[in-house]
């Protein structure tokens, strides 16, 4: 047995070798043919180390970056090749491929950069953090009460940009000697001002329901997906109603552990596509694409997993239910919003018209949600985290002109040189 599982691992190290290296080839001839970038000209850069497997971390962050760069040119430093191959395909912010430290130094030194964004905390960060006189700030990939999310990673950042007091709440918790009136500054969800994407579909008098779930996990603690246990009991009276309109965007990764939980997804995408040719005014959306936003802004009411998408609907502002997980052993967070959220529950899964038209109705679930809402995110109107952001960024651009002129003033202000590290030990 061992000597099988050793071949699979070889032959998949094999695979991904390969595969690295076409597309190391890939981005070299498409940069071959890009001019290349003017020297001096960005001021921001996104640090991106992670291959093309972790692209929706960057791509939520594509819009607000581009808005930003009107004021502060931005480019994206990327590491990995899938991950500078997927970014070059999605053209929506430079990028400069670097994939060892020596091609840092250098689009380090040809560019006047004095904020640099991370959006994850992964190890190859550290290398960035060589490079001092300029702002190291975490801006993550979303929100949520997840673990990840108080690390005391934090520390390493010179800033954290967080959405608001319910983040600030969770770092207090765990933060041991954390300055939290400096280093973390609340800007709320700039991607909420910038929803991507178009619906499929022709909006009419149908009450739009997102269901969005998560996959089945891995282990019991993180059993939260709800496609076995709640999703055919509540699609099946929405697709009968003939008065809503399902979107449905499940996890790309559901049945990767349990055969019987990807079965029960391709039987909802089954019965979507047959209530689809039996009224094609249903409309009903099987969505697996790669942008994520015009699902949030559509949706009437949206029903989703103990996940990111959580709090990314709960940026909307708009009615939600969470659906509660079957296992005992699932972990749920009790100090933030899942604490007061709208379940459902499995055993409600199939009246969950009943559910909607609660959810929708009662105004005191109305004042609860806009409650946390505010908690999380701050200021919900159209434009306000937006402000946010561009504030902090210009806060952090003069406190950068004044270190820098007291560096002129001292007659330090010119950068140590680089030592001259050996790729293989810290590439």
């Amino acid at each position: 047995m061992g000597i099988v599982s050793d071949a699979r691992k070889a032959a998949a190290l094999l695979r991904k070798a390969v595969a690295a290296r076409s597309a190391v080839r890939s981005v070299r001839q498409t940069l071959a043919h890009t001019p290349p970038h003017p020297s001096n000209r960005y001021r921001i850069a996104v640090y991106f180390a992670d291959g093309e497997v972790n692209m929706y971390q960057m791509r939520q962050w594509y819009k607000p970056l581009q808005e930003l760069a009107a004021r502060w040119p931005v480019v994206v430093l990327a590491r990995s090749a899938t991950g500078a191959r997927a970014l070059l395909a999605d053209d929506a912010l430079p990028v400069a491929f670097v994939p060892t430290v020596r091609d840092l130094e250098r689009a380090i030194q040809s560019q006047d950069i004095r904020v640099v964004f991370y959006v994850n905390q992964n190890t190859r960060n550290f290398q960035m953090f060589r490079y001092g006189r300029r702002w190291h700030v975490f801006i993550n990939h979303g929100e949520s009460d997840k673990m990840y999310m108080t690390t005391n990673q934090y520390k390493a950042y010179d800033f954290a940009f967080i959405a608001g007091q319910a983040a600030r709440e969770r770092l207090e918790r765990v933060l041991w000697d954390y300055d939290f009136d400096r280093r973390a500054i609340e800007i709320g969800r700039p991607q909420a001002d910038h929803y991507s994407g178009t619906p499929p579909y022709t909006p009419d008098d149908r009450t739009v329901v997102l269901y969005a779930p998560t996959w089945e996990g891995d282990r019991p603690s993180a059993h939260y997906g709800s496609i076995r246990s709640h999703g055919e009991a509540l699609v099946a009276p929405l697709l009968a109603s003939g008065r809503h309109r399902v979107i449905y965007r499940p996890h790309p990764r559901s049945g990767v552990v349990d055969s019987e939980y990807g079965e029960a997804n391709r039987r909802i995408i089954a019965a979507l596509r047959a209530a689809n040719a039996a009224d094609p005014r249903a409309q009903h959306v099987f969505d697996d694409g790669p942008e994520l936003g015009w699902q949030l802004s559509v949706a009437d009411v949206a029903i989703v997993d103990i996940s990111a998408m959580v709090y990314d609907r709960l940026a909307a502002g708009r009615p939600l239910l969470i659906t509660r997980p079957v296992d005992e052993e699932a972990l749920i967070d009790t100090h933030g919003y899942l604490s007061d959220c709208e379940w459902l529950t499995a055993e409600a899964a199939g009246r969950v018209t009943d559910e909607l038209e609660r959810v929708v109705a009662d105004p005191e679930s109305t004042r609860r949600l806009a409650e946390w809402v505010r908690r999380y995110f701050g200021d919900p109107a159209p434009g306000a985290a937006t402000a946010k952001f561009h504030a902090a960024i210009e806060s952090l651009m003069r406190e950068w002109d004044s270190w820098h002129e007291g560096a002129v003033r001292r007659g330090d202000d010119e950068e140590p040189e680089e030592a001259d590290l050996d790729e293989t030990t810290i590439s």
